[in-house]
C-alpha cells in the first residue's frame, strides 16, 4: 500500500493494479488465465496471493472477539 497510489488501496508488486480489480475480474467470472492475458504484467502467483490476501482479512475480521 502506498499512500498516492490508486488511493491507497492494496496493489500487486508495486503495480498499478489493485488486489481489489483482480477479485472483482475473478468475481465476475474471468478465469485467471483471461485477467494474465489482459494484464501481462501480472503472473499466475500474483492472482493467487490476491486471493491469499483476501482470506487473510477475511480470516483477521471474524478473529475479533465480540465487544
Amino acid at each position: 500500500m502506498e499512500p498516492g497510489k490508486r488511493g491507497g488501496k492494496p496493489c500487486i508488486r508495486g503495480l498499478r493494479i489493485t488486489v481489489i480489480d483482480v477479485l472483482e475480474y475473478l468475481a465476475s467470472g474471468m478465469s485467471a488465465e483471461e485477467i494474465l492475458a489482459d494484464f501481462p504484467d501480472l503472473t499466475a502467483e500474483d492472482v493467487r496471493a490476491c486471493l491469499a490476501f483476501a482470506a487473510d482479512r477475511e480470516r483477521r475480521l471474524w478473529a475479533v472477539p465480540p465487544t
